[in-house]
């Protein structure tokens, strides 16, 4: 991943302790509008965590974390299982990892972060032999008001599998997949609302839980999200692939 560049940015893995608490404030900045402050958890100290910078001045522009599973026997470790029951994907016997605290600096538009982005976690999925990357993707506010046509898209075209369905876990939930079972989404509204991060997924070919997780904390309403490398269509694995070097 050291040395990936695209255009304007460029990818490297956190290597201080200062790097991570630039992410720690970018992510305070993004989710809670804190400016002097820092995001933290404990999950933190076990993950990897990916910086995305203006090449020409490295000031950090975007971040995530990766948290390393062996396999779905480790999933009740991930940050996703304090929302949602994942006890479905306890069988999944691949390496896995989750794609969390995702964020971009306020007010940058530019969609060649969200690509670099993806071609950092592209070349790390390949480097580690991932086989799913699953995560959180986050609705921005708690009220589901404005969304329904992507909520209804979801349920339509992008619910999980059967065998690695989430369950509910929260104790605040939107449940769209029966809430909305009547609805038909424009589709036109549904992909203006849907956030950026799960619309790649999708394109993906990557699913979703079957309900919203209303998460008070960092004000947003959230869906499982699943993504196994092998289903990727091979076109845009190609594409990824060649975007990473």
């Amino acid at each position: 991943m050291f040395g990936l560049r695209l255009g304007k940015y460029s990818a490297r893995l956190a290597q201080t302790e200062q790097d991570v608490m630039d992410c720690q404030k970018l992510r305070a900045r993004v989710f809670r509008g804190a400016l002097d402050e820092r995001d933290t958890d404990a999950f933190d100290t076990r993950c990897n965590h990916v910086m995305i910078e203006c090449a020409k001045t490295s000031d950090l522009v975007a971040c995530f974390r990766l948290l390393e599973l062996n396999d779905g026997s480790e999933i009740a470790q991930s940050y996703s299982a304090q929302f949602y029951d994942l006890s479905a994907l306890e069988a999944f016997s691949g390496k896995m990892a989750e794609m969390g605290r995702f964020c971009i600096s306020p007010g940058l538009q530019d969609p060649d972060v969200l690509r670099v982005a993806w071609a950092a976690m592209t070349r790390y999925v390949d480097d580690k032999s991932i086989e799913m990357l699953f995560g959180c993707s986050s609705f921005s506010g708690t009220e589901s008001e404005g969304y329904e046509d992507a909520f209804a898209l979801l349920k339509d075209r992008h619910l999980a599998p059967s065998r690695w369905l989430p369950q509910v876990k929260a104790a605040s939930v939107f449940p769209f997949s029966s809430r909305l079972r009547l609805r038909k989404p424009d589709l036109k509204q549904a992909m203006k609302t849907l956030p950026p991060l799960l619309r790649t997924y999708l394109l993906m070919g990557g699913w979703v839980s079957d309900h919203a997780v209303v998460d008070r904390d960092l004000n947003t309403l959230h869906v499982f999200t699943g993504l196994e490398i092998e289903a990727i269509p091979p076109a845009r694995a190609r594409l990824l692939r060649a975007t990473a070097g």
